[in-house]
């Protein structure tokens, strides 16, 4: 397969890889000790991630939209690895109202978190509006996430205390960033159907990722709490994220022929499972990672100013969402 060879084969200074999978970044490692959610853990890279962190020791708790879809990928995993520490949370991330639903109930269920992996998400879906009134691709990719995590923040604050364990939160971005220019966190922008691109608001959605990860990331320094953030970019890889393109003829016929360039998913998880539990990346935040390395995104995913803002326009559509006006 072309996908071995050169110079996808080509290792960074990691020692890894576009050809490296989850398994082989994360050999070695004894994560029986920590606690990890894995939003999107029931396909797609998601699957595999949360396979990979439960194979390696770690209770890994799958939010899902309903319970039986995430029991059904319970009960693969569990075929796979018989020891494996896995617990199903109904969760819809594209709607806030159930995102604190889960959140309060984690919070109350579960006495540690180590790592949260952001790592659902949609892809250049029609236009459509969330529950709370947003783009369904920025609701969803970065407003759920958001918060999220935000609502999980004193539990992971503390386990990091109590454990001495530093925490690691893992937002799952794209290449795709590189088409937002940034200039689109304003809600009637994002509202705006005449304006609406199904694949720059994926773009926009995944530039959030990345500041989002920067700024939690500079918060956490300025704090001096024992967490990292951090962002990737998995590659290109044949998942479910697709589903609303591959009914296009002309993007089927590229990808058949563009097939033996991408990734598989024990190769698309590969990033985010050397993120989480590698131990070369302790103290490593605010870093942007692809194939397992550090890399470098837009300029504009690396202004610190524009994180700071996007942070203020996610905190106004949470209160909208609470029917509070923002200040």
């Amino acid at each position: 397969m072309w996908l071995w060879g050169w110079p996808w084969g080509r290792r960074g200074p990691s020692g890894f890889g576009a050809a490296s999978t989850a398994e082989e970044a994360t050999a070695g490692v004894d994560a029986s000790h920590l606690t990890a959610i894995v939003t999107g853990a029931t396909n797609g890279i998601g699957k595999e991630t949360a396979r990979v962190l439960a194979l390696r020791g770690a209770k890994v708790i799958i939010p899902a939209r309903t319970l039986e879809s995430g029991m059904k990928v319970k009960e693969s995993l569990a075929d796979q690895i018989p020891r494996s520490k896995l617990h199903v949370m109904e969760m819809d991330l594209s709607s806030l109202s159930s995102v604190r639903s889960f959140a309060r109930s984690f919070n109350s269920s579960h006495k540690h978190l180590n790592i949260l992996i952001n790592n659902a998400g949609i892809m250049g879906c029609p236009f459509q509006q969330s529950k709370d009134g947003m783009e369904l691709q920025f609701a969803t990719n970065h407003v759920g996430h958001f918060l999220l995590t935000n609502l999980l923040l004193d539990k992971m604050k503390s386990t990091a205390r109590e454990t001495g364990v530093q925490g690691r939160i893992i937002n799952v971005s794209s290449s795709a960033h590189k088409r937002s220019d940034g200039s689109c966190f304003e809600l009637e922008k994002l509202n705006d159907k005449d304006r609406y691109w199904p694949f720059i608001a994926y773009s926009h959605s995944k530039l959030a990722n990345i500041l989002h990860a920067n700024e939690l990331s500079r918060r956490f320094q300025e704090e001096g709490c024992n967490l990292t953030a951090n962002s990737l970019h998995p590659g290109l890889i044949p998942t479910n994220i697709a589903r609303y393109v591959v009914t296009n003829s002309v993007l089927v016929s590229i990808l058949s022929v563009a097939k033996p360039f991408l990734k598989g998913m024990p190769q698309g998880a590969a990033t985010t499972c050397y993120l989480a539990l590698h131990p070369d990346l302790k103290d490593v935040s605010g870093k942007y990672f692809a194939d397992c390395n550090e890399a470098t995104p837009t300029a504009v995913a690396r202004d610190a100013e524009l994180a700071k803002r996007l942070w203020s326009f996610s905190e106004e559509l949470v209160r909208i969402n609470e029917g509070r006006r923002p200040k």
